[in-house]
């Protein structure tokens, strides 16, 4: 998959869009009501997974009412499950407050904040809640509130983050509608950073899914999802602390604990839970280059991770990740070359190699679906321009460049290769050259002419001399033989005169 700077241009752009202030009338308090279903289970009758056959996946076979697969480079859905179905997003919602955090805070994140009473005060609600046990007047780094709040899940740490690039809740959560619209969520209202309830707090698995596919262009967001733990150095209320990743994906077993749900593939993302909205999750994971994003809302408390393993695996059942080269490679060029030796066995046919041509012609790739990957094969020359920079009269020389290609991408970028025989192609003998030999043998020659010196000047003025001296003889018999000729023609008119 490619990840380019102008994605991340285009994400930066999106979300300085979304400062933009609000029409003065704000928009009224939108609400939905996500249909409550009973506990996540199997529709009776439906048939068991085969974990050998990933890509018979069925959606009846997925526990979670709602759920969607995308490829994360394109955003193309692989797999869906009512996937516009309106939900409650609980904590995953902290992938968006996180996001803007990391986006508008970029050069801060060195910073020092002050937690305020307001974004504290959710820990005094008497609530069973998750937090950092953030305290009014507490000193804390933007990046380890950063990493803490989205690690442990800390819905304080979302209040504070919020004020920290708003200046307040409320125009934080402003500011995260305005972003959802310019990303084209078009079912999604956020209420609050963190996640708690609120009806008119939802979204859907298509939505979660656009957002955190912009998520993952941020470098910072990608380490952060994919750790398993962070270290929070002391503040002037807190001492050092460990904070460690929920993600059961994320996490390899040990002798001292197993985890069956450890996933290999995977890379990170965000948990959520709220007795209105059950186990939801909000996935990554990445194999031989494809990259997936994966959600699942209202499941179970482990089906999230076997729906998600399930999504994930019946993904790179489809996808593959290529290169232009792998592309060459299923059609490569032969071409035909002239003045080849007589006892050549391919007679003059020649093979041409690919081969990148530059740092980033060596990564560059795509994911695409296997269909998809023969058929760009097969019309290879729709994306790519091919270009020759000589002949193809022999003799050539193994791993000679005679061309380049260039590729071009569906993203705007492109590529370049070197064409190079792939063998020596040796030419004819006994074969008069041609004019181009002649003239680039003519121009690789300092001195068309000799240089002179004595004794060539004096051969010369000698061939000269001779030259004169058989050139007066032959005109002086020249003169007499003519004269002779005249005396002969006056006495034979004289003898013919009448007498």
């Amino acid at each position: 998959m490619i990840r380019t700077r102008s994605r991340l241009r285009r994400l930066g752009a999106l979300l300085l869009a979304a400062l933009l202030p609000l029409s003065a009338a704000r928009a009224a308090r939108v609400t939905a009501t996500p249909p409550i279903e009973p506990l996540a289970t199997l529709a009776p009758g439906t048939p068991k997974y085969d974990s050998s056959r990933p890509e018979s996946l069925d959606p009846d076979q997925l526990y979670a009412w709602s759920a969607i697969l995308i490829e994360a480079g394109s955003g193309e859905v692989i797999f869906e499950k009512s996937s516009d179905d309106i939900r409650y997003p609980a904590s995953t919602t902290k992938i968006m407050t996180v996001l803007l955090a990391l986006t508008m805070l970029e050069d801060r994140l060195g910073e020092t904040v002050v937690c305020s009473e307001e974004a504290t005060a959710i820990n005094n609600t008497g609530e069973d809640i998750t937090s950092l046990g953030l305290q009014a007047g507490e000193e804390i780094v933007l990046e380890d509130l950063i990493y803490g709040t989205m690690i442990m899940s800390a819905n304080d740490g979302a209040n504070v983050i919020a004020e920290a690039v708003s200046g307040s809740i409320g125009a934080f959560v402003e500011l995260m509608n305005r972003t959802a619209q310019e990303f084209g969520c078009t079912n999604t209202h956020f209420a609050n950073p963190h996640g708690l309830f609120d009806e008119a707090h939802y979204t859907t698995p298509r939505d979660l899914a656009i957002i955190a596919r912009y998520a993952m262009m941020n470098d910072t967001f990608r380490d952060i999802v994919a750790s398993q733990s962070y270290t929070m150095p002391k503040t002037n209320v807190h001492r050092q602390r460990t904070v460690s990743n929920t993600n059961q994906l994320l996490t390899p077993p040990t002798e001292a604990k197993a985890n069956s749900y450890y996933y290999e593939y995977a890379t990170g993302m965000k948990t959520g839970y709220l007795d209105k909205a059950q186990y939801c999750f909000v996935g990554s994971a990445e194999k031989d280059g494809v990259e997936l994003i994966s959600v699942v809302m209202y499941t179970t408390r482990s089906a999230r991770w076997t729906d998600t393993v399930k999504l994930m695996n019946y993904g790179f059942s489809q996808y593959v990740n290529v290169t232009p080269l792998d592309l060459y490679a299923l059609s490569p060029v032969t071409i035909v070359t002239s003045n080849y030796a007589l006892d050549d066995a391919a007679a003059g046919k020649l093979q041409l190699n690919c081969v990148a041509a530059n740092a980033f012609a060596i990564t560059a790739s795509m994911s695409v679906t296997r269909a998809r990957a023969e058929e760009l094969a097969q019309n290879l020359r729709e994306r790519a321009v091919f270009q020759y920079t000589r002949d193809f009269v022999a003799p050539i020389t193994a791993g000679e460049v005679l061309g380049t290609m260039t590729y071009y991408f569906e993203n705007g970028t492109s590529a370049v290769y070197n064409l190079t025989a792939a063998r020596t192609v040796p030419a004819r003998q006994n074969v008069p050259p041609t004019l181009a030999e002649i003239e680039a043998r003519t121009e690789s020659e300092d001195e068309v002419l000799p240089r002179l010196s004595a004794p060539l000047v004096a051969a010369a003025v000698a061939a000269l001399l001779a030259a004169s001296l058989v050139l007066t003889v032959l005109i002086r018999l020249l003169r007499r033989a003519a004269a002779i000729r005249h005396r002969a023609a006056a006495t034979f008119v004289e003898e013919e005169k009448p007498r």
